[in-house]
């Protein structure tokens, strides 16, 4: 057998693998795992030109994935003045009063929605410490954003607007806009006018922003979008000059409105690939978020809102599903409220046996008991982010909590109880909404926080296979990742710790040793 590139030895490795659980040594050819086993097993691969990493007795895990995040448009949605740390109004007024200004404009991202302590996101509350600088303020949801004057007059907004999707640019009694955008196609009308960064300015950010995740050991994710739709260009241009540090699986918007060409381009799309990125699947939304009274919900939230579908038509996203499954293509749909995740289940039940593990639900931040089940039932994906829970308290008093009421927010990101029903439940951080830390995905899986702290959480074997085995199942891979196992990709992490038996507090704090994706090593720390 020729020899390998890469040889690891010296590691505890959970391996993930039923035929083998446990090992110490693993060799990699042409990135792809060729032997798995002790270091006898591995000594005769060594060659000239093989690298050899001693892992001085780190945890060797199968590589680490973020089911679900934003690396390409988050650069862009986490521009400007970070808000994330902002509780109050006085905070925010101070953080706007000095930020700086990107081509003219004040821009700001990662605000949380209890900072407005229970007013009405209005522009009047934060106009006077801007001195008349257009402002984009993303909320921390990425579902709605507060704007200033100057920026609705340079988008030409000077009322209501309809679209074809549940969109809202939100006025007050005399139809004036208050400023507070909610959802994509209100937000697009704004930033379509934001300045905006060049390819090489891009390029760089990206692969900065790339070799950070790999340095807390994630070595893929699952994105939820194509931003412009010149991502391909962008990651191919990337590529030409080296090699990305973390693999990327990208999945294209499927809006409402959408037409037979518009089906047929997203299906022309799964055919772009590059050398650790590919097109794979469609990205629907069902509805929004309960911050912003989006979220599809069986009875209204306590603002008398959410009883209406992100598709106006919630038949034409069945049909639209109905066609791409047909094609092939698996489709992940964003469903936070409990009659949004309803109606895609019953989308996924109507075509029978061959949907089941080809499609997800993303979030799935409350559901009643008899909506859980079915999961596994019809093989549907629960996709989840365990970092949101810090966005709710315990005592309910966040924004969250009160709009759903006592009952739903008792029933907050029900990761164990679709675990032990079953389910497939693939673990991410939903980046830039939460930190890309996939150690802090792990540790918030296992010690959920906020409204969800009441329930139980992962144990430490649950949460590292959501990163894992269950992740590899999610993307239609579980034959060539998710575990350690010859012919499988090596895409490898080394920890300092044991994810498994270790805690919450320490799997939050676990020192990196080395990060692999498809063989090339992309971290070291050892």
């Amino acid at each position: 057998m020729p020899a390998a590139d890469l040889v690891l030895t010296g590691a505890a490795v959970r391996t993930l693998d039923p035929n083998r659980p446990h090992a110490s040594a693993v060799a990699v050819r042409d990135g792809v795992i060729v032997a798995v086993g002790d270091d006898a097993d591995v000594r005769g691969l060594r060659g000239p030109g093989t690298e050899v990493v001693d892992l001085g007795g780190a945890t060797l895990t199968p590589g680490l994935v973020d089911a679900h995040s934003h690396p390409v448009w988050g650069l862009e949605m986490a521009t400007g003045t970070d808000l994330s740390a902002v509780r109050d109004l006085d905070a925010l007024r101070g953080a706007l009063r000095g930020a700086g200004r990107t081509g003219g404009w004040v821009l700001g991202w990662g605000l949380d929605h209890n900072a407005f302590g229970g007013r009405a996101v209005d522009r009047a509350l934060i106009e006077d410490v801007l001195d008349g600088a257009p402002a984009f303020i993303r909320l921390y949801d990425g579902h709605s954003a507060l704007v200033s004057g100057a920026a609705l007059r340079a988008a030409g907004i000077e009322g209501p607007r309809a679209f074809a999707q549940r969109s809202t640019v939100v006025c007050d009694p005399d139809g004036r806009p208050t400023g507070h955008l909610v959802e994509h196609a209100a937000m697009d009308l704004v930033q379509a006018v934001l300045p905006r960064p060049s390819h090489a300015e891009r390029h760089a950010r990206l692969v900065e922003l790339l070799s950070a995740m790999a340095a807390t050991g994630l070595t893929g994710a699952h994105v939820m979008d194509l931003g412009d739709g010149d991502v391909p260009e962008l990651l191919a241009s990337v590529e030409e000059a080296g090699d990305l540090p973390v693999r990327l699986r990208l999945a294209p918007w499927c809006m409402p409105g959408v037409g037979p060409q518009g089906i047929d381009e997203i299906i022309a799309l799964q055919a772009a690939a590059g050398r650790l990125w590919r097109v794979g699947g469609a990205k629907f939304f069902m509805d929004g978020t309960v911050e912003g009274g989006t979220a599809w919900l069986e009875h209204a939230d306590c603002h008398g809102q959410g009883t209406d579908a992100f598709w106006p038509d919630p038949q034409a996203y069945a049909d639209a599903v109905r066609r791409l499954h047909a094609a092939g293509v698996r489709t992940a749909t964003h469903a936070i409220g409990d009659a949004a995740v309803r109606h895609v289940l019953d989308t996924v039940a109507s075509l029978g046996e061959s949907g089941r593990l080809a499609h997800r639900i993303e979030h799935i931040e409350t559901v009643p008991d008899d909506t859980v089940p079915r999961f596994a039932e019809l093989g549907v994906i629960a996709s989840m982010q365990p970092p949101h829970t810090a966005y709710t308290r315990a005592d309910h008093t966040d924004e969250w909590s009160r709009r759903l009421g006592d009952t739903r927010a008792s029933r907050a990101w029900r990761t164990r109880d679709l675990r032990d029903a079953g389910a497939f439940v693939a673990l991410g951080s939903d980046w830039p909404i939460a930190h890309y830390d996939v150690r802090q995905v792990l540790a918030t899986a296992m010690s959920p926080r906020g409204a969800a702290s009441a329930g139980p959480g992962l144990t430490g074997l649950m949460a590292l296979e959501g990163c894992t085995t269950h992740a590899a199942v999610a993307a239609g891979e579980a034959d060539v990742a998710g575990r350690v196992a010859p012919g499988h990709r090596a895409d490898l992490t080394a920890l300092g710790l044991d994810p498994v038996t270790a805690g919450a507090d320490e799997v939050a704090q676990a020192p990196v040793r080395l990060t692999v994706a498809g063989g090339r090593i992309t971290y070291r720390g050892l």
